[in-house]
């Protein structure tokens, strides 16, 4: 690697591979990181090595084999199996890899570290046997392995539906789907269903993977809560409430997803200014059209800037990429704007779902504020009820909570625990989260030796 480059691009998912294909394309100086072996991200996982048949895993995922040949053409420099454990507001990256640690300037950064599943705290769920939704797609696109028969997936959003099909053509047999949904969100979502006609394949997917789900006869219990996984050492059963009667269901493995949130760890250590949204109940960087944050020079890419999918998140790396060519002098604002047309508009198509995703799936505030025994933190073990303890003493939000509690000092750095600190702190102070604020995100961003540290 070199000390400087034009542009840096976190990531090499849908988004990433993207910005850095555009830039490129125009003769900016590009070098993309990824901590990933092979291009990809979550969505595209694997697709050059698999052993899977790409049908198994759906459409959607088989498009990612043309998209990463695609991007293995283009002339930038492409750094995987690579960290970034810094950034700052003067674009100063601190990079782990092999071992070691490097720094890297860059005169513009596109981030695209994309979004991590939304913690689903309950009773039990740190029990061996409980895995996320997320976890069990990796453990498929990677290795190609599937549950023994008797697995049960539970919560709510796309995510749940399409891993449930693509089980089911692996031959998987699924005990039962337990979705978290209210039923109240069917109504609330019907307003914005003439505007999400716009992009109805999304809804057209949605209808084939139900029926899908219902063909195979899975038990399909809706509007669930009181969820408590009961297990020692390992899980055993799963207990939960539906349409009024408490059931339980034996299980060895418990799959979970309650949608997904921007990862916002690295765009937080930069600076990048925050804003709450409300109907999407998440954390996400302030943009302006091109995806620039407050932070001059430092864009924010697919679904790190607000959950929009894989498409979509292409469609925002494209623009990024031009804008971020047209910045440097490699593109003319007349010929920015010839290009972007037609990217911008068929971006605005797939954000046209949206609004009715973000309201159908829209989580249960009991889903999202736990009972005082269920453990919030898992690195350091802390339990709802210390956090309301804290509250009650005086603790005034997140960060002060830390000092208390080290909830959220642990490895993880809080991905794992701040969404569900702030409902409990909005609920106890009966304020909205955007008052409440989060947790600061300080380097190291990703565990860093003093070793490695001292070299870089």
């Amino acid at each position: 690697m070199k000390d400087s480059y034009q542009l840096a691009v976190i990531g090499a998912g849908p988004a990433g591979m993207a910005a850095a294909q555009a830039a490129a394309g125009h003769g900016v100086d590009v070098i993309l990181f990824d901590e990933q072996a092979r291009p990809g991200g979550q969505i595209y996982r694997n697709i050059e090595n698999t052993s899977v048949d790409h049908g198994l895993l759906g459409k959607d995922y088989a498009m990612g084999a043309q998209i990463v040949q695609a991007f293995r053409q283009a002339s930038l420099d492409y750094q995987p199996n690579t960290s970034v454990w810094y950034l700052d507001k003067s674009r100063q990256i601190g990079l782990l890899q092999q071992g070691a640690s490097e720094q890297v300037f860059a005169k513009r950064i596109v981030i695209a570290s994309g979004a991590q599943e939304r913690p689903m705290p309950f009773p039990g769920w740190q029990l061996p046997g409980v895995m996320t939704a997320g976890a069990g797609q990796v453990l498929l696109k990677s290795a190609a392995m599937v549950p023994e028969d008797g697995v049960v997936l539970a919560g709510c959003g796309p995510l749940l539906l399409l891993l449930a099909w693509q089980y089911l053509q692996a031959g998987v047999k699924i005990a039962a789907l337990l979705e978290t949904t209210p039923k109240s969100n069917s109504g609330k979502a019907l307003r914005h269903l003439p505007k999400a006609l716009v992009a109805s394949e999304y809804l057209f997917k949605g209808l084939q993977l139900t029926r899908a789900i219902r063909r195979a006869g899975i038990p399909w219990h809706k509007s669930v809560c009181d969820l408590r996984a009961e297990g020692g050492p390992n899980l055993k059963a799963i207990h939960f409430s539906s349409s009024g009667k408490n059931q339980c269901i034996e299980t060895g493995l418990l799959l979970l997803h309650q949608g997904v949130i921007p990862d916002l760890q690295i765009a937080q250590a930069a600076g990048c200014g925050l804003e709450w949204h409300e109907a999407r109940q998440s954390w996400q960087p302030k943009l302006d059209n091109w995806g620039e944050s407050s932070q001059l020079g430092i864009f924010v890419a697919g679904d790190l800037g607000g959950i929009v999918g894989a498409r979509a998140a292409r469609l925002t790396g494209q623009l990024a990429g031009l804008q971020v060519a047209h910045q440097l002098g490699y593109l003319d604002h007349a010929m920015r704007d010839k290009l972007a047309g037609p990217i911008q508009k068929a971006r605005d198509r797939h954000h046209a779902i949206r609004p009715f995703l973000d309201a159908y799936y829209r989580i249960a505030e009991s889903a999202l504020v736990p009972l005082n025994e269920t453990l919030v933190c898992r690195c350091e073990e802390v339990t709802a009820g210390h956090i309301r303890d804290v509250i009650a003493l005086g603790c005034n939000g997140p960060n002060q909570a830390k000092a208390f509690t080290r909830c959220g000092m642990g490895p993880c750095q809080g991905r794992l625990c701040a969404a569900t600190v702030e409902q409990i702190f909005a609920s106890a102070h009966k304020k909205p989260v955007s008052e409440i604020g989060r947790y600061n995100a300080r380097p190291p961003i990703k565990p860093i030796t003093l070793g490695q540290l001292a070299d870089s």
